[in-house]
This record gives C-alpha cells, sequence and structure tokens, in this order.
C-alpha cells in the first residue's frame, strides 16, 4: 500500500508538472490574443504567505515563475493521491479541478490579493476556468499515462520466460 501511494505521489508530481507546462501554454496563448499581462495574484499571495518580496520587476518575474512552476507541480500530489484512492480517472480529475480551482477562489480572495469572483466579469471567470480546466486535463491525462506505462511494466516484470 505504500508502495503504491508513494508511487502515486511521484506520479503526480511528474503530471503536476506537464499539466502546469499545458496551463502556460493555453495561458501564454490567451494573453498575447488578449493583449494582457500574466496575473501577479499567485506570486502575491506566495509573497504574503512566505515573506518574500521582490525588489524589482525582474525579481518579481522570476518569483512569479517558480511559484507558478512549484504550485502546479505541487498540485499533482493531489492527482496522484486521488488516483492511489483507487477514484476513477474522470472523477479524479473532477474532483481535481474543483479543489484547485476552488482553493484559489478561497485562498486568493483571503489574502487579499485578488477580488472574489462574483465580482469578476463573464469573461475573466470563463478564461481563469478554462486555463485551470487545461491543467486538470493535462496533468490528469499525463497521470494516466504513467499509472498505464507503470501496469504494463508490471504485468512485463512477473510474466514467466517463454510466455
Amino acid at each position: 500500500m505504500l508502495k503504491t501511494v508513494a508511487e502515486s505521489i511521484g506520479k503526480g508530481i511528474v503530471a503536476g508538472l506537464a499539466g502546469t507546462a499545458a496551463m502556460t501554454v493555453s495561458s501564454t496563448l490567451e494573453m498575447k490574443l488578449q493583449g494582457r499581462e500574466a496575473s501577479t495574484a499567485p506570486a502575491k499571495a506566495a509573497g504574503k504567505v512566505l515573506g518574500v518580496q521582490p525588489r524589482n520587476p525582474e525579481g518579481e518575474a522570476r518569483f512569479s515563475q517558480v511559484v507558478h512552476w512549484s504550485y502546479g507541480t505541487g498540485w499533482g500530489v493531489a492527482r496522484g493521491l486521488l488516483g492511489a484512492s483507487g477514484l476513477g480517472s474522470a472523477a479524479a480529475g473532477a474532483t481535481h479541478f474543483a479543489t484547485v480551482w476552488g482553493s484559489a477562489q478561497v485562498m486568493l480572495p483571503a489574502l487579499d490579493v485578488a477580488p472574489p469572483a462574483w465580482e469578476w466579469n463573464a469573461e475573466t471567470i470563463a478564461l481563469d476556468v478554462l486555463h485551470h480546466a487545461v491543467y486538470a486535463a493535462a496533468t490528469g491525462w499525463a497521470y494516466d499515462r504513467l499509472e498505464g506505462a507503470g501496469r504494463e511494466a508490471q504485468q512485463r516484470a512477473w510474466r514467466l520466460p517463454g510466455r
């Protein structure tokens, strides 16, 4: 059991990295199309929690990237634990999305770095949901691929020669 949980967490970390990459692509594309700047709310939230205040715009940009990749990769652990729980892929993906997006909707306003969603316009909500859905879907897809590869390797290891 412990090996399964540890393996699932490891796969979740790798899957979270893949999901973060997918979210980075979707948000970068959308920002270029919309002509908007990247959100600084996640970095401001992490800065408040960790007591980190970048000294200049370049430091803020670097910190924002570290927060983005660490946060997304870290949430992969949750996806791994959902996988270890035996939850089916679709239910685990939906739960993962709801947890990641829902926690941001609570945490960012609570830290006073973003307004609550009911103060957003419909387009902003739709884009935020889209990017988090891309993250959750890509993380789930990567996790499922890693799980399948792990099962196949296990089955190959247990096959007797000549069979």
